[in-house]
């Protein structure tokens, strides 16, 4: 059987061609199975599993605790909120408290980018990084670049268009490293306050300019504003940036061509993406939630089959 080259899942920066190829090519398996009657597999029967949100999260949490018990696994939900880290305990105690009850595998988003890695280095489990602050989210790039896959075959040569909130967005360097990873040219499209510094230099041009940007792609993936990660206002209004970088029908109407959308959630509509286009055939964004419990599956399946524990 293949195997990742790696034992957790901390970025995609960490992984290598091959690993993205085999978790698609799991991923596409076990998208068949959900959507069988029976949309179960006794595959991680004898694999306990804890997820970790040190912050809040709908479809990530959901998909990754569907994702779990869909392969069979005992799932542990734990939540920041009503925990005893509220009372000072540290990462690395909660966590090997959660171990101690014999947890094989740990899910976790956090709010400080690093934590995944930091807690890797600190306890025998396998992690799966679930985002962490403005850093990474491997699983959202993952199940992205396989949904455009699904909709172009090879990414190589396609152009991908990355527009909004890049400053603040985990998605975006996930999407960035995944994107390039698999030959796909991206341009990041944002006002200049939303745009890190340096950010070519992962190999990316740079846009302030959407319809030139919508023009050029064949994809374009919406991100929202972060207010939630904001101390300061980074433009006037938000109708301004509404009306600079929004993508509404209108604007797609004036392309020469038909491209297809993306959003990874929670959308605010009206804001980045009108709900004309969010609704539209062009959207693949209800496509992006189903393949993210597929893609979920196989990150999990793939990274417990290297637990030292047999499968079913």
């Amino acid at each position: 059987m293949k195997t990742l080259s790696v034992s957790h899942l901390l970025g995609i920066k960490y992984l290598k061609p091959e690993d993205l190829h085999l978790i698609f090519e799991t991923a596409t398996h076990f998208k068949e199975v959900i959507n069988r009657p029976i949309k179960k597999v006794p595959s991680l029967r004898d694999i306990t599993i804890a997820n970790l949100f040190f912050e809040n999260s709908t479809r990530t949490k959901l998909s990754f605790e569907l994702a779990e018990k869909r392969l069979s696994a005992d799932v542990l939900n734990f939540s920041a909120a009503q925990s005893s880290v509220k009372k000072g305990e540290t990462l690395v105690d909660t966590v090997n408290n959660i171990l101690a009850m014999k947890v094989d595998m740990v899910v976790m988003r956090h709010p400080h980018p690093g934590a995944a890695h930091f807690l890797s280095q600190h306890v025998k489990s396998c992690i799966i990084n679930a985002g962490d602050g403005t850093h990474e989210h491997p699983s959202q790039a993952l199940l992205d670049a396989f949904s455009l896959q699904e909709k172009f075959g090879d990414l190589g040569g396609r152009r991908i268009a990355i527009v909004g909130d890049i400053l603040h967005s985990r998605v975006a360097l996930s999407n960035i490293y995944a994107l390039k990873m698999l030959g796909a040219e991206v341009r990041l499209c944002a006002p200049k306050s939303l745009l890190p510094k340096h950010i070519e230099s992962l190999g990316v041009s740079v846009s302030t300019d959407l319809m030139e940007v919508l023009n050029w792609c064949d994809a374009a993936n919406m991100l929202r504003v972060q207010n939630e990660r904001m101390e300061l206002s980074y433009f006037p209004t938000t109708r301004e940036y509404s009306q600079n970088f929004g993508l509404t029908g209108e604007r797609l109407k004036k392309l020469r061509k038909e491209i297809v959308v993306l959003h990874p959630g929670p959308i605010n509509r009206g804001v980045e993406i009108t709900s004309e286009v969010a609704d539209s055939d062009q959207a693949i964004i209800l496509d992006q939630v189903e393949n993210g419990v597929a893609i979920r599956m196989a990150i999990i399946y793939l990274l417990a089959s290297k637990l030292n524990i047999p499968l079913k």
